[in-house]
């Protein structure tokens, strides 16, 4: 008899390694006669590890959630195919075979990154290693963050027992959020105890910081004042959260060389933006975000746009012939190589970022702001903030120009010089500062508007943030798609087929255009 079962259960049945012992009057010799030395049965955290880390980056923060989310938040404009729908708000952002893939992939990490605190806790086969425990603490509470973040309400608790919980019950996005902090609250008192256990520590399986624990101790404050920040609307006592947050990124990265930073990419190993526009070319140059850099003279204009001729765009303003092929948002004609590109579809070997300096400083900015501290206490944070961040896109403007996938079909034409320090300084002292004066909230959401937009896969954590500022009733942001916008994103078919529950939470899926999450003061 043929069943379905809902992806967290598939997911799950990974997680059955023990195999089922049988009694024989067989000769010893013969139990092994079957075994398939290529594939063991039990695999040591650190390897483990790896792969949540690798699919983390790729798949959930650089992959299909990041790529939608930069056309919801303008940093892109869908062009074509499921993109131009997604664009035009025709079915994509409601349809739940949309971000099916991802769904799955989220649920894919929560459970290797749960097999990794297991192996490593008490009782656990690579009991003592608190270190790694403490690794696998954090990817749990970043994907699981990211997972109600954008879904709200999801199966969590029951989601990991096949045997038991076919369908499992979706749990309280207040709830989820408890058990992230749960994660990084451990992960903080373990991470510095160190690996003592034979296997040894992560070290170069480690992919983000090389088996430095002091750094993912830094990762783990850093995500505690991000999600204190996402959490502020709901939060009884505002001042002593904002202070909890300057107080968290004082303890976090130190400067941009810190970061948490995917860097693994190269000619075979692409960054997924780069994957995704080569294979797909559905995004075009946003003439929302052009016009938001155009207002301040921001220098990002002239290294961050590139003809359909592989020609960057230098002197774009609204008199120039190229600023007619900036594509309208949500009113774009459904065209390929027409329309301006953005440098970073180009940029092959560009980082994925899973915590950056930047948005530290632009979070301790926002914090500084709402706790009444003036612009001239908040400028040189914000100059850290703003500065980081435009070196930032340089590398992947960079990277665009010396990709090898690029390279071996043709020339992407540089036009203009790469941006110095001097050319950030006079940026920031004749166009950002003044606008911090007289609106400092609403500039230091525009530069971080500006500083999110790229290769890195940050898309995704300013569309956490419109909808944040927007549940406040601040309108920070100022975006021109006509089109409805989506609050959330719909669950993956998987589960909308075979779990009641979150078949019933789903509908039709209309509700992404109407409920809040829970944070942003809805009920789900």
């Amino acid at each position: 008899m043929k069943f379905k079962l809902n992806i967290i259960g598939l997911l799950a049945m990974g997680l059955l390694t023990t195999p089922v012992v049988f009694t024989s009057c067989s000769e010893d010799a013969m139990d092994s006669v079957n075994e398939n030395v290529n594939k063991p049965q039990d695999v040591q955290a650190k390897f483990i590890l790896t792969d949540v880390i690798t699919r983390t980056a790729f798949s959930n923060v650089g992959g299909d959630f990041n790529t939608y989310l930069s056309s919801y938040v303008e940093h892109e404009v869908g062009t074509h195919n499921q993109l131009w729908n997604a664009e035009h708000r025709l079915g994509e952002p409601q349809t739940s075979s949309t971000f099916n893939n991802p769904w799955g992939s989220v649920y894919t990490s929560l459970r290797d990154a749960r097999l990794v605190i297991e192996k490593c806790s008490e009782g656990g086969l690579q009991s003592g290693n608190y270190a790694t425990l403490g690794m696998g603490q954090v990817m749990a509470a970043y994907n699981l963050a990211l997972l109600t973040d954008l879904f709200g309400d999801a199966p969590f608790s029951e989601g990991f027992k096949p045997l038991e919980i076919r369908n499992p019950k979706l749990d309280k996005q207040e709830e989820l959020y408890k058990q992230v902090n749960a994660y990084l609250d451990a992960a903080i008192v373990n991470l510095p105890k160190g690996d003592t256990h034979g296997s040894g520590s992560a070290g170069g399986q480690d992919l983000l910081f090389n088996g430095n624990a002091s750094k993912w101790l830094k990762f783990a404050h850093g995500l505690k004042a991000r999600y204190a920040m996402r959490l502020l609307k709901v939060t009884a006592d505002k001042t002593a959260a904002l202070n909890a947050i300057i107080a968290h990124i004082d303890k976090s990265f130190a400067n941009a060389s810190e970061e948490a930073k995917f860097t693994q990419y190269n000619s075979s190993n692409l960054n997924p933006l780069f994957d995704f526009q080569w294979s797909r070319d559905g995004l075009a140059a946003s003439k929302s975000i052009a016009d938001k850099m155009i207002e301040r003279k921001d220098p990002r204009l002239n290294r961050d746009f590139i003809t359909a001729g592989w020609k960057q765009v230098d002197k774009l303003s609204p008199e120039s012939a190229a600023y007619k092929l900036l594509a309208p948002n949500g009113e774009n004609d459904q065209v390929q190589y027409v329309y301006l590109t953005s440098a970073f579809v180009f940029s092959q070997t560009a980082p994925t970022q899973l915590l950056s300096y930047h948005e530290l400083q632009f979070l301790k900015a926002e914090a500084m702001q709402r706790l009444g501290q003036g612009a001239t206490t908040i400028e040189p944070v914000l100059k850290n903030a703003v500065t980081a961040a435009i070196k930032n896109s340089e590398i992947s403007v960079n990277a665009a120009f010396t990709a090898p996938t690029v390279l071996a079909n043709g020339t992407l034409v540089e036009t203009t010089a790469k941006l110095s320090d001097a050319d950030i300084d006079s940026y920031f002292e004749n166009n950002v500062k003044p606008l911090l004066v007289a609106n400092p909230l609403k500039e230091i959401a525009n530069q971080k508007y500006l500083g999110f937009f790229g290769a890195s896969g940050e898309s995704t954590e300013m569309y956490n943030d419109i909808r944040r500022w927007k549940a406040n009733g601040e309108e920070l942001i100022e975006l021109k798609n006509p089109g409805k916008f989506p609050l959330r994103l719909p669950y993956g078919s998987d589960d909308t087929t075979t779990n009641p529950y979150v078949q019933a939470a789903f509908g039709n899926g209309q509700y992404v255009y109407t409920e809040n999450v829970w944070w942003a003061g809805g009920t789900r």
